[in-house]
């Protein structure tokens, strides 16, 4: 008897086993995706947004044959209303996975509690210096670049073109800072300003009034969204464009607001780290697919979301969904190969931020009176940011 009920209980349990790994591999993964999504720089939550969905659309909402389930949430440029978003996620909504956020100062608030909880963090935008160096950490993946590396193209164009004095901008806030701080990495000529000006400000009378004062060979800026916006347009009714060159490195003069500033921004070279003109196969279909599916041409900011999408796709298909096994899952973001519309070289290094390549373009209009973002030339290739070497990356 007692034989008997060693053989059904051993029965039982091999049933339960069976049912809860088939429960696990019927059961959603969870992603929150937070940005931001309202107010002047909502153009880049929602570029970031559609860039995630069409990854998703593309691998039929399922990643290694388990459906997705999206939790959205605004972070309102706040790191505060950040930081309560991300902590109902983790908190309510159990997601296991937290991508979406474009501005640093909000990913510096809300990163320590995501991976505190165990959760992965896989960065679609911000990549703050001191997140690729000394505090590395095992979860945390930045699938866009590191913000530094952001700006060292545009700083080494720069350098390349002989100018003897520029004038640097950028918002009072982390990124703006190691913005400026990659760009003074390859451009050694002066700097004849470095101005942070309040994070939002939209109004800039006072400081194009001290460039035209100051009178450098060329002003290069960090405004993203709404700033860019009405920067550009105010720097042109001015009357300096046409005086004192602007230049803007990658994530600014794009198709987030190219519609808005229009005219005012034709003839502006800018750096960038993907072109709709980059002539690999996966960055054609995304660029065709997403400009059917919203009507409009998509920006960087869609296609770095778009490649986070395909990253965490190919990492748990890779491992059969399981994003339950951390270990295997950070192993697989490590290592798995995917299409990236950046080009075959993307790749991430040790500290987990990618080394790619930075291009330039130049603002015009094409055949159909669209405002482009046509490619000049590569200006770095296989670039690695100046962190990575500060990483000692923990153990998981």
């Amino acid at each position: 008897m007692r034989s008997a009920f060693r053989l059904a209980a051993a029965a039982a349990t091999c049933v339960i086993a069976l049912g809860g790994g088939q429960a696990v591999a019927q059961s959603p993964i969870k992603i929150g995706f937070i940005s931001s999504m309202s107010g002047p720089e909502g153009v880049l939550g929602r570029d970031l947004s559609d860039g995630f969905k069409l990854a998703l659309k593309h691998a039929g909402n399922k990643f290694g044959g388990r459906p997705v389930e999206v939790v959205w949430g605004d972070d309102q440029v706040k790191p505060d209303v950040g930081r309560q978003v991300v902590d109902k996620m983790l908190e309510s909504d159990r997601v296991q996975i937290v991508t979406g956020i474009n501005f640093s100062n909000v990913l510096l608030a809300v990163v320590k509690p995501v991976l505190d909880s165990g959760a992965f963090y896989i960065s679609t935008n911000a990549g703050p210096s001191i997140i690729a160096g000394k505090q590395c950490h095992p979860h945390f993946f930045a699938a866009a670049f590191q913000n530094d590396a952001n700006y060292e193209g545009i700083g080494k164009y720069l350098q390349d073109r002989g100018l003897k004095r520029v004038y640097l901008m950028a918002p009072n806030y982390p990124a703006g800072k190691d913005m400026l701080t990659g760009v003074k990495r390859y451009y050694k000529g002066e700097v004849a300003g470095e101005v942070y000006t309040t994070m939002g400000q939209l109004d800039y009378s006072a400081e194009i009034a001290q460039i035209r004062a100051t009178k450098p060979e060329a002003v290069l800026v960090f405004y993203p969204g709404g700033m860019g916006i009405n920067f550009i347009k105010q720097y042109t009714q001015a009357g300096l464009k046409d005086q004192i060159p602007l230049f803007a490195g990658a994530g600014v003069v794009d198709q987030t607001i190219l519609p808005a500033v229009g005219e005012s921004a034709v003839g502006m070279f800018t750096g960038a780290l993907w072109s709709e003109f980059l002539d690999y196969p996966a960055s054609k279909r995304f660029a065709a697919d997403f400009e059917t599916e919203y009507n409009r041409i998509p920006s960087p900011y869609a296609a770095m979301a778009y490649d986070t999408g395909r990253l965490i796709g190919a990492a748990l298909d890779s491992i059969g969904g399981k994003v339950e096994d951390k270990a295997a899952f950070q192993k697989a973001l490590e290592t798995v190969k995917f299409d990236s519309v950046r080009g075959p070289n993307f790749r991430l290094k040790e500290n987990h931020f990618p080394v790619q390549s930075y291009y330039l373009v130049q603002v015009e209009k094409d055949a159909k009176g669209r405002y482009v973002s046509a490619l000049r030339q590569t200006i770095m290739s296989d670039l690695t940011d100046a962190y990575s070497g500060d990483c000692k990356m923990p153990a998981p």
